[in-house]
Parts: C-alpha cells; structure tokens; sequence
C-alpha cells in the first residue's frame, strides 16, 4: 500500500517554475530580518567554494561573511559562476588576520565556533543553539582547515560526524549542512 501511495504523490508532482518560488528582490533581502550567524572564511583557495558559500548564505538569510587572509572578494567572475549574485545580498567583508575578526565577534558576545575536528568538539547532532544568542562559524583551509590558533580562540568547535573512509569535507559542503542544520535549530527548535 505505501508504495501505491509513494506512485500516486510522485504522479501529482510537479516541478515549480522559477516564477512561482516568490524569490525576494535585493531590496527585499536587505531589508528581511537576517539569521544571527555569521560566516568566517579562512583563507579558502577555491573561487568556487567561496561563490557556493555565498549562495548558501542567502538562502539561510546569513546575516554576514568575513572573507580572511587569502580568500578571494567580489566582485570577481569566477566566485559569481557559482554565487549567481548572492555577491549582491549577502553583507561581507574582507580581513587580513582571521584572529583579529574573532577577537572583535567575541567582544560583541558572538558565539565563535570553529567548524573542524578538534579534542572536545561537539557533534553537529548534539549542538544545541541558545535562544537570542549570534553564532559566527568559523571554516578554514581546504587542506589544512581552521589554523590552530584560530580553533584555540573560539569559544568551541563543532564536528559534522562521518562515517566512510574520507574524514573531511569540501568547504562549501560543510558550511551547507552547518547552516542548515543551526538554521532549522534557531527557527523550528524541538
């Protein structure tokens, strides 16, 4: 009977036309009320991971990006193949020093957390986010991830679990199932 029902759903889907996805003007984007995380990218190599953090973060409404050391900024066509102007909504700006954006998020009562795995990280699974608390998320490196010293700043480390033979992620993966799991916590908590 399930798999009578699962052919009967499948036969009335139908695929959505762009026009119908209410999508929001730049305008609209900027005004929205934002998600309270904040992305840090640490000196990330690849254009097209920096471009699809973009595009994560506007779909998640982020609320800012810090592109550090070496990471690539807009406007530059090789990160716009993959954000498709999420360049144009998503607030970011560029630091020398990761550590020094770090310091200032905690000043402001930020919640630093590196994304890596480290000695007393918590699984993603098992993070638990505070009401009217910020989060900034802190990702680093494509081969050498967050820096020592940057793990070593934050306020904690949050580890995504794997279970196959490869024990990392590409950049823009992580970031994705990170923010989308701490924005389905932050709007629809348990």
């Amino acid at each position: 009977m399930e798999a009578f029902l699962l052919k009967q759903t499948l036969k009335n889907m139908r695929k959505l036309e762009n026009s119908e996805l209410e999508r929001k003007s730049i305008e609209a984007f900027k005004e929205s009320k934002k998600t309270p995380i904040i992305l840090v990218l640490d000196d990330i190599r690849s254009l097209h991971n920096i471009g699809s953090v973009f595009r994560t973060a506007d779909a998640f409404l982020i609320e800012k990006i810090y592109l550090c050391g070496i990471t690539a900024t807009p406007p530059n066509k090789e990160i716009h193949k993959t954000a498709l102007g999420a360049t144009e909504t998503v607030t970011w700006e560029h630091s020398d020093n990761v550590l020094t954006v770090i310091e200032n998020l905690k000043k402001d009562n930020i919640i630093t957390l590196a994304i890596e795995q480290v000695e007393s990280a918590i699984f993603l699974q098992d993070f638990k986010v505070e009401n009217n608390k910020k989060y900034a998320l802190v990702f680093g490196n494509e081969v050498y991830g967050v820096s020592q010293e940057a793990v070593a700043l934050c306020d904690g480390s949050i580890e995504i679990p794997q279970l196959g033979t490869k024990h990392s992620l590409n950049i823009s993966v992580s970031a994705g199932i990170v923010v989308w799991d701490l924005f389905q916590k932050i709007n629809w908590p348990a």
